[in-house]
């Protein structure tokens, strides 16, 4: 009986916890579903098509797909085309691509807010008959005026009791491109007096004689934001619309909006805090002005947190979902630290990568007792930490390419690479000692010189002495020239994000980019996303620009080494 009775607590205090670790949609929802309220989960990520996406969208994103697939149910792309002053095939095009590669599958639901053009309208006709929406001819400075602030309430616009049949004459008269831009929109009618601005009498639609992406010129008149979002998720049957903590307040007009509509079991919206990260620009506006002004090569530009960005650079999905999870979901907005970017990726790739030499400032080392004109294959492992990735040949010949930093004439103290008179080991290779130097006229070390000794051979069993310094290195005969680029954040993070004016405080060192790298013939043919740790100087990625098989070009994702600790 006392195990009977043991066993049931422990059972329940396993379900308490699994209950526990739940974040609070997660809790939402079960209570949704355990009460009635819906027999089913579908969520949907609705971007607007006026920008490319951030990694803050890549946590919507992963959000909103994961909860569908936890609770095996269906997940949406819509795109929220509303306002065609700001939005481009372009953008549709890069939206969708970062969503596969994410690896949130939306099957065949790839839905536009512009199909639903027609449902919206015949929405704001039943709103016309119903009493709770009305033509407005004040312009948008005077509707600003009669809005009031926080601290003053609204006035009612002199057309808000205009007929019912007045009303549906002059929006089919809008509809029919008789008035100009901003002569007259459609506003809900709610109340003035709310202490939520967004409930005094929102406008819902617009005049805009401009040509859409998805639908040409059928339409003059276009939805508000507030006003189509609730209809597409209604339309859709999203049971959980989850969106960021800036549409809080809006959410009981997105409820007025289903309700008035009069649509069946409506979605409900629940707000979660939006993912910032320090010292990293993702508004748009900013963007624009850094690829306008040729700062950046674009909206894929390494140097930003684009999602376009973070795949050119390197980032994996694997490495931006472990972001997701380890960032989690919650209530109140807080900074969230880029280390921890850089620390997923380091953890993501550092065993399922190879480990290749590369030579970054090359200087020459001539051995100057191994053979002339000989060359012998070496098996160096890929991965020290993960053997399954097995081992490759690499060439070893009398001249090689080193590190200009891995010799010094005068070495300070603790100094254990090559100085004249100090062995090192040259890595999965031999002991080499250094004897001296070349320079050119002006003092720069043109030439490193050594001996070898052929006894020290890597995996032959040599014990006779130890050396405290290894060094990487690429054999000269083989050797794939290629060029490197070095990424910092384009903030100054010192000095902060923005300058006093409001412009962007940049980094006049956030791109270096060295020309002439030397790495391993194993490197050659490497394809577009490729990514290897290069031995010492962190891990690179095959550019998917640029990059191109007789110039091979490698960013550099990440440095090996970060202060950060999880």
């Amino acid at each position: 009986m006392e195990n009977i009775n043991h066993t049931g607590a422990a059972a329940g205090t396993d379900q308490e916890a699994a209950e526990s670790s739940k974040n609070f949609i997660e809790q939402e929802i079960d209570q949704d579903l355990a009460e009635g309220v819906y027999n089913h989960v579908q969520t949907r990520f609705p971007p607007e098509p006026n920008g490319y996406l951030h990694i803050g969208h890549a946590k919507s994103i992963l959000l909103n797909y994961g909860l569908a697939k936890k609770y095996g149910g269906k997940f949406n792309l819509r795109f929220d085309d509303t306002n065609p002053t700001k939005e481009k095939t372009e953008f549709v095009e890069s939206i969708i691509e970062d969503v596969k590669w994410l690896g949130a599958d939306f099957e065949d639901r790839l839905f536009f807010a512009s199909d639903y053009f027609e449902t919206m309208y015949e929405c704001a006709v039943l709103l016309i008959k119903k009493g709770k929406a009305f033509v407005c001819d004040l312009s948008a400075e005077e509707i600003r005026e009669y809005r009031g602030d926080f601290t003053t309430p609204g006035r009612e616009s002199p057309y808000r009791n205009r007929s019912v049949e007045e009303n549906l004459r002059l929006f089919e008269e809008m509809k029919e491109g008789k008035y100009a831009d901003g002569e007259k929109v459609l506003r809900a009618k709610i109340d003035m007096t709310s202490p939520n601005i967004n409930m005094r009498d929102p406008v819902i639609y617009r005049v805009a004689h401009m040509a859409h992406h998805n639908t040409g010129d059928k339409w003059c008149i276009y939805p508000m934001y507030d006003f189509a979002h609730p209809i597409e998720d209604a339309v859709e049957h999203i049971t959980h619309s989850i969106c960021t903590l800036e549409f809080e307040d809006h959410r009981p007009l997105y409820d007025w909006v289903v309700r008035e509509c009069e649509f069946e079991n409506p979605p409900r919206q629940i707000e979660f805090a939006k993912l910032y990260l320090t010292n990293v620009v993702t508004g748009k506006r900013y963007i624009k002005k850094l690829v306008e002004n040729g700062i950046v090569d674009g909206w894929d530009d390494p140097r930003l947190v684009s999602i376009a960005a973070l795949r050119r650079r390197g980032y994996t999905p694997e490495s931006i979902q472990k972001f997701v999870e380890l960032v989690g979901v919650a209530k109140a907005n807080s900074s969230v630290d880029y280390a921890l970017l850089e620390y997923c990726i380091r953890e993501d790739l550092k065993l399922k990568r190879p480990r290749m030499m590369a030579v970054l400032d090359p200087v020459k080392l001539v051995i100057d007792n191994y053979p002339e004109g000989q060359t012998e294959m070496l098996s160096i492992p890929n991965n020290l930490e993960n053997e399954s990735l097995g081992e490759r040949q690499v060439p070893f010949s009398r001249e090689l390419y080193i590190e200009r930093e891995d010799f010094m004439e005068v070495p300070p103290k603790k100094y254990f690479r090559l100085f004249p008179g100090n062995e090192v080991r040259l890595m999965g290779a031999y002991f080499v000692t250094c004897t001296g130097c070349e320079k050119d006229a002006d003092g720069r070390v043109t030439v490193v010189h050594g001996i070898y000794d052929p006894e020290t051979k890597s995996g032959s069993g040599f014990t006779g002495r130890k050396v405290k310094g290894t060094i990487h290195w690429v054999s000269v005969p083989t050797a794939e020239k290629v060029e490197c680029r070095l990424y910092e954040n384009i903030v100054d993070e010192e000095k902060g994000k923005l300058n006093a004016d409001g412009t962007l405080n940049l980094n006049p060192n956030s791109l270096t980019v060295l020309k002439d790298c030397y790495v391993e013939p194993a490197l050659k043919g490497a394809k577009a996303y490729d990514s290897f740790q290069f031995m010492r100087s962190g891990y690179f990625c095959v550019d998917s620009r640029d990059s191109r098989p007789d110039a091979p070009v490698f960013n550099r994702i990440v440095s090996l080494k970060s202060s950060f600790k999880l």
